[in-house]
């Protein structure tokens, strides 16, 4: 049944904003809790911010669907789906516990269950946002059969805000697992792999794996029969599933370190290789966290050299955020930034220095 919630509209305001910015010819900033700007380039220009333009449009749980304005704290999103048994799969980061839905869709980041379930990318069914030439426009729709302007909505997840002002985000949700357990086991890095490829192949219901500190931590969910059996062949002490919370969030002790914070998004069942500093594998091997002081091209050329890319969470000027693209794929980008922001005025730099 099709829910009501109070909600406040301020789209006119950002609008009017991004209309003036494009007449004055002024970079814009835009933002919403800010608990992600530690990743990208810093942005000069005036401050747009979304957290004014807030609340749940609609949410049918029969159709798994939730709408939210993009100033909506993802806490209070999860807390209405928590109420339903449903959850946003991608598991999102929350980071400080302020990170908006808008937030989490510009960014496009996903937690530890993305191997298994999907990326943000993957659960965004439509979108409304303000364009480069100050129009606010609805892209794609509430159900996954809707192609019309899909791809639009798909684009703009993971564009720190660069091609557009999101205002709104149609989110699929799915139902919560029956059943949800974590257990810790010890064993050596190379015998985590093994293991982790062998219940691939046997199609347990793993949803988390991550290897740290000498142990592998690996999340089960499903039905209560599936989950049963699993836990009877892979063994290992159980712990609390807040572990995957803390791991999302990088609250973890590991995450502490004052060293940058790398992280190295690699093909499916790469094989462990030497990084220069302190390592946190997870995705089952596909995402490795790196605390190291080595030097941003010695780090990316080993990431590339296994076939993925780096992106530094302690971006510096010496250090860029983001791996560089390859000139045909900055060519493609250039040519989207000045066809969705013609003026240059949606954070411009963020993404890029010569965007």
């Amino acid at each position: 049944m099709r829910r009501e919630f109070d909600s406040m509209d301020d789209s006119a305001r950002l609008i009017a904003q991004v209309q003036r910015a494009i007449a004055q010819h002024t970079p814009l900033r835009i933002r919403g809790s800010d608990s992600k700007r530690f990743l990208g380039r810093d942005v000069q220009g005036e401050e747009l911010d979304t957290r004014s333009h807030r609340g749940i449009v609609a949410y049918d749980p029969t159709e798994l669907v939730i709408t939210a304005r993009a100033g909506t704290p993802l806490v209070e999103l999860n807390t209405v789906l928590d109420d339903t048994d449903q959850m946003l799969p991608c598991e999102p980061p929350l980071f400080d516990g302020n990170g908006t839905a808008g937030g989490a869709v510009a960014s496009g980041l996903s937690g530890p269950r993305r191997p298994w379930a999907g990326s943000m990318r993957d659960f965004v069914l439509g979108c409304r946002v303000i364009t480069g030439d100050g129009d606010h426009l609805r892209f794609g729709g509430q159900v996954m059969k809707n192609v019309a302007g899909y791809d639009m909505s798909r684009l703009l997840a993971g564009s720190f805000g660069s091609l557009g002002v999101l205002t709104e985000v149609s989110l699929k949700v799915l139902p919560k697992p029956r059943e949800r357990r974590t257990f810790a086991l010890t064993l050596g890095a190379d015998d985590a792999m093994r293991e982790l490829s062998a219940w691939r192949k046997a199609a347990l219901p793993v949803s988390g794996a991550c290897y740290l500190d000498g142990k592998l931590h690996v999340r089960l969910e499903g039905g209560s029969g599936s989950v049963k059996s699993a836990v009877e062949r892979i063994g290992g002490d159980e712990i609390d599933c807040a572990f995957w919370d803390a791991l999302r969030d990088h609250q973890l002790p590991f995450f502490a370190d004052t060293r940058p914070l790398w992280r190295l998004s690699l093909p499916n069942a790469t094989p462990l290789m030497p990084l220069p500093g302190d390592v946190l594998t997870d995705w089952a091997g596909a995402q490795r966290w790196l605390k190291s002081e080595a030097p941003a091209a010695e780090i990316r050329r080993l990431a590339h050299a296994a076939g993925g890319h780096a992106t530094c969470f302690t971006p510096s000027p010496e250090r860029e955020p983001f791996q560089p693209l390859a000139a045909p794929l900055l060519r493609y980008q250039r040519q989207l930034k000045r066809r969705l922001d013609p003026n240059g005025v949606l954070n411009p730099g963020r993404l890029y220095a010569d965007l």
